[in-house]
């Protein structure tokens, strides 16, 4: 049985006399004769609300597990699906239609025959084909490139259009504005009248057009119109300077851009338009912003505003294409310092709608939001996986560390809402969200960093103790490939399974079968890349992976994972020179490229540091200088700041700076960037 809590123990939580006594009558009785988990549950019912402080709930929880073997049964869960959470789950439903028992039995399954799951996957979802598809997967070329849905012709966009035409599809708000509705006829009609208005200004199928927008209704209306057409969308994000602008717009060869004038933020306007003429893009469309703060709006010659691009006709029949058509190019880190440039195509809303469906449990009516925009796989991730299962999306314009987001999700009825692990860590310190009710919340999702176990059990305290689905993946596999289901228990900072559909083994530096080491993942699976836009897929993903007797060839994904007891796995961050800053994935090789130009920096090593706790990776530079040039560390870490703002990314935050006589090399001259990660003596908890 657990341990009995104490009344001082109470008081230094933040409670007054009369409620540690209220919590002591409560508690203790369930403590001292309940098994750990039954213990939880009742105390999560019965005695523990949102506006209890949350030293409070740590240390309930603490007490309650305080005799849980975690060498045996891994790490303690914070949920438990109930019985009736179990049947009711998209997952039992499917199970029990193959006659399947138990999750491990399903999760083999949909591994060892792939096929029939995607057929089974592709007719749940109610995938919409002109043609449809004589063979669900083709491996004549390889599992490095398997033919997803052979024969078939279909625009996946048409596929996102499958519910009542009155249905919410998109609610949003903006900053200090009210909430707003977009039904799924009003957002198809949008979208119909987007790609009008590219085929009468003369772009043809295959044209690379660009968005560099907030996630906005409008901004989702043109990626899907864009689609519709037969276009492929360049996703920019919003936050990038003018130099990241042009490299993506460059290696997608990109015909137009749609942008808007400003960003608000908290208050501020923050031009977009401008750096995107400073980018050297071609023709834009350009939104504004809807205030009336900039009376007029001078645009380059050939840029076309909104109103005057937009077409009237809202009929339009969507652009016949082969399942391997692009339909969006994304961008993710290379360790080169060239950002990779990744196709998605027809399939790959597929497998966003499959993680969905089968890992978030998204049923119609829900409702999702995540603070992401289109220039991050999150953004298209969340339009598939919203409009194919038939809810509705959450869009919030604006800073979603403030209390109006909160808000937002209360008053939007978000049933999923989707995080990066800094920003729970920012409403944790600031407790902006104290006092919200958030008990529509069926799950939360984490993606992006790893994430922290405190963290975690705040997050899910806000919502009275509910799951948070752990998603890791990337922008080249189209969603996750190690994840979590709402019919497993739920232990903050970890997964539960392999993706349904995918396969993965984890191996030491010989190559040797471990449980915690580098993760590799088994093809075929749906959503895998299979290209790369001027560059070699196979040398990325392929060459010199592994090999394990009767498996396909391995692939290369660069994460480090553990495997725990109790069938719970635990996420390392990356093994390569990339890191995960923000949600957002950049390699030291870009941050040292601009850090490099600093005047008075003779070079540096940027590595990600991961906190003793866990959680999100920190950003530590280190440098040589030239002489006499910074008196002191702080003087040099805002120079550095200043660069990585204006020439990278504002959102990458340097946590500090160790100045070196020299970088650590290998004999050919390579920086040694392990090495300085091993050790850096940074107090990366603080």
């Amino acid at each position: 049985m657990a341990i009995p809590l104490k009344l001082d123990l109470l008081i230094q939580c933040g409670l007054d006399e009369s409620d540690a006594s209220k919590i002591l009558r409560q508690a203790n009785p369930l403590l001292s004769s309940l098994p750990s988990s039954v213990c939880w549950r009742r105390i999560t019912d019965e005695v523990l609300t949102p506006s209890h402080p949350f030293a409070l709930h740590k240390l309930l929880h603490e007490c309650a597990f305080s005799d849980w073997d975690s060498s045996r049964d891994g790490p303690a869960p914070a949920w438990f699906p109930s019985d009736e959470q179990v049947q009711q789950a998209n997952i039992t439903g499917l199970m029990r239609e193959l006659g399947i028992n138990f999750y491990g039995d399903f999760h083999t399954w949909s591994v060892e025959n792939h096929a029939s799951f995607i057929e089974l996957m592709v007719d749940r979802l109610n995938i919409c084909f002109s043609k449809p598809f004589e063979t669900v997967v083709e491996l004549s070329c390889g599992t490095e490139a398997p033919q997803w849905l052979a024969g078939a012709t279909l625009n996946i966009a048409d596929s996102c259009f499958g519910v009542s035409g009155n249905a919410p599809a998109i609610v949003s708000k903006s900053e200090n504005k009210s909430i707003s509705t977009l039904t799924y006829n009003e957002l198809d009609l949008l979208s119909n009248r987007v790609a009008n208005s590219l085929v009468d200004t003369g772009f043809v199928a295959g044209n690379a057009i660009a968005v560099d927008m907030p996630m906005t209704p409008e901004s989702v209306a043109i990626y899907l119109g864009i689609i519709k057409a037969g276009c492929t969308v360049v996703s920019v994000a919003d936050s990038f300077a003018p130099h990241e602008i042009e490299t993506r717009l460059k290696i997608a060869e990109t015909k137009a851009i749609f942008t808007q004038d400003y960003i608000s933020r908290g208050g501020k306007r923050l031009p977009l338009y401008e750096k995107v003429i400073a980018s050297g893009a071609p023709r834009a469309v350009v939104l504004t912003s809807g205030e009336d703060v900039i009376p007029s709006l001078k645009l380059r010659s050939g840029d076309l505003k909104w109103e005057q691009f937009l077409s009237d006709r809202d009929e339009f029949d969507s652009i016949v294409c082969h399942p391997h058509g692009h339909t969006n190019i994304l961008f993710s880190s290379g360790t080169t310092g060239t950002p990779k440039a990744i196709p998605w195509t027809h399939i790959t809303p597929i497998k966003c709608a499959i993680d969905a469906y089968l890992h978030h449990d998204i049923k119609p009516g829900d409702v999702l939001a995540w603070p992401t925009n289109l220039g991050w796989m999150m953004g298209p991730w969340l339009i598939y996986a919203s409009l194919i299962n038939k809810g509705t999306m959450a869009l919030y314009d604006g800073l979603p560390t403030e209390r109006e987001f909160g808000e937002f999700v209360q008053d939007a009825g978000v049933t999923m809402l989707g995080v990066v692990p800094s920003l729970v860590r920012a409403w944790k310190n600031t407790t902006c969200m104290k006092g919200l009710d958030w008990s529509k919340i069926k799950a939360f999702s984490s993606t992006g960093e790893c994430s922290n176990r405190e963290d975690m059990l705040f997050l899910m305290s806000l919502a009275e103790y509910k799951p948070i689905i752990e998603y890791c993946g990337g922008t080249e596999i189209g969603g996750g490939f190690i994840t979590g289901t709402l019919i497993q228990p739920a232990a903050p900072s970890t997964f539960t399974t392999p993706a349904l559909g995918s396969d993965l083994v984890i191996l030491d530096a010989e190559g040797e079968s471990t449980d915690n080491g580098e993760v590799f993942l088994v093809p075929p699976s749906m959503g895998l890349s299979t290209q790369l836009l001027k560059s070699d897929h196979h040398r990325v993903y392929f060459e010199g992976t592994p090999s394990l007797p009767d498996t396909a060839p391995l692939r290369r994904h660069g994460d480090q994972i553990e495997r725990l007891a109790g069938g719970f796995f635990r996420a390392h961050g990356r093994v390569d020179d990339t890191m995960n800053l923000g949600g957002i994935k950049v390699s030291s090789a870009e941050i040292e490229q601009v850090l490099n130009t600093v005047s008075g920096v003779r070079e540096t090593a940027a590595v990600a540091v991961s906190p003793k706790s866990g959680g999100p990776s920190q950003l530590v530079i280190h440098a040589v200088l030239l002489p006499e040039t910074y008196p002191d560390k702080t003087s040099l870490r805002a120079a550095l700041r200043a660069a990585i703002r204006e020439q990278l990314n504002p959102l990458f935050r340097i946590h500090d700076v160790v100045i070196r006589d020299s970088l650590p090399r290998t004999a050919s001259n390579k920086i040694m960037r392990r090495l300085l990660r091993d050790e850096n003596t940074t107090e990366a908890d603080s």
